[in-house]
Order: C-alpha cells, then sequence, then structure tokens
C-alpha cells in the first residue's frame, strides 16, 4: 500500500488547502494512506551552516518522513504570486539531502483567485523538479475560487472538484505502482 505523506503550504488553522488535503485522504482510492505532515512551521530557517551532521532534530525526522514515502501530496495557496515562504524553506531543507530524488508527487495549488493559484503551482513546480522530484503533471491540479467548493463547515463539497481530486489520486498511485 503506498504510503504519501500530505504537506499543506498553509500554516493557518482553517486552511483551505489543508482542507483540500483532508479531502484527498478521505477521497484516495483503495490501498493509498495519506498522511498529513503538519510539522513544516516547526522547521528553522533554512542555513547550511546548521545543514549536514548539524542539522536539528526537527530537520532530522522530517527527512526521514519524506524519505520513507512513496509519494508526497502538496496543496500551495499563493502568496504575492509565489508560494508561501514557509513551504519553499521547508523544501530548502531538501535541496542537498536528496530525499526527493526521483520521488513521485503531486502537486496542488488552491487559491480564492479563479486562476487557481496558477503562479504558486508553477513556483512550487519548478522547485519540486530542481530538486528532482518526480512531479506527476496528470496527477496536478489548480483549484480555483477554492472558498466557493468548500461548504460552511470547510468540507469539500464542489462534485466537480472532488472529482478531479479523484481522478488526480488514481493516476498519483499508478504512477507509482
Amino acid at each position: 500500500m503506498p504510503n504519501i505523506i500530505a504537506i499543506s503550504g498553509s500554516l493557518k488553522s482553517n486552511s483551505s488547502n489543508t482542507r483540500i488535503l483532508k479531502a484527498a485522504m478521505q477521497l484516495a482510492p483503495e490501498e493509498m494512506l495519506i498522511e498529513l505532515y503538519e510539522g513544516i512551521g516547526n522547521l528553522p530557517h533554512f542555513n547550511p551552516d546548521i545543514d549536514g551532521d548539524k542539522s536539528p532534530e526537527v530537520v532530522k525526522q522530517y527527512r526521514e518522513i519524506i524519505k520513507n514515502a512513496d509519494g508526497v501530496l502538496i496543496c500551495t495557496p499563493e502568496y504575492a504570486f509565489g508560494m508561501p515562504g514557509v513551504l519553499k524553506n521547508a523544501l530548502d531543507w531538501l535541496v542537498a539531502s536528496g530525499e526527493f530524488m526521483n520521488k513521485p508527487t503531486m502537486a496542488i495549488s488552491a487559491s480564492p483567485l479563479v486562476s487557481g493559484g496558477n503562479k504558486a503551482h508553477a513556483s512550487l513546480v519548478l522547485t519540486l523538479k530542481t530538486i528532482s522530484a518526480d512531479v506527476v503533471d496528470d496527477a496536478s491540479l489548480n483549484i480555483g475560487a477554492v472558498a466557493t467548493k468548500l461548504d460552511a463547515e470547510g468540507n469539500l463539497a464542489d462534485d466537480e472538484t472532488i472529482n478531479q481530486i479523484k481522478k488526480a489520486l488514481i493516476v498519483f498511485k499508478e504512477s507509482i505502482n
């Protein structure tokens, strides 16, 4: 059973991006386990002087989680036409250590804008490809006007988006096998 680590690019407690990931956890095909990693806000600012043997324990644990995952699912908001700094920082910790090398990765951006955060998505994909992630383009999504797709409790309630996520997860799972 593929073990997928999901990372939200938002630290906001009621983030629509985190809600999209939680929906994906529920919509995942059988025999696919998606676990939400909620520790990117605990990672220190990337600093090469404290990397390597001197890496903080939280960084070592994060790297081990990514290394042991069969795939990674990232959902990012768009801040100032890019991915949030906290997500970029989390990815920066993995540039030289190689955990993303050929790792199947699904990229989603979700935004209140109709564009679906396409600039953040492009930035995320560029960074992932730079660190040699195997970005599964056919499983990647831009979700525009995301607030209109969530109900009053914050659950994904838009049938079209639900179907897009289901199809993307099947493609993603097939890329892992």
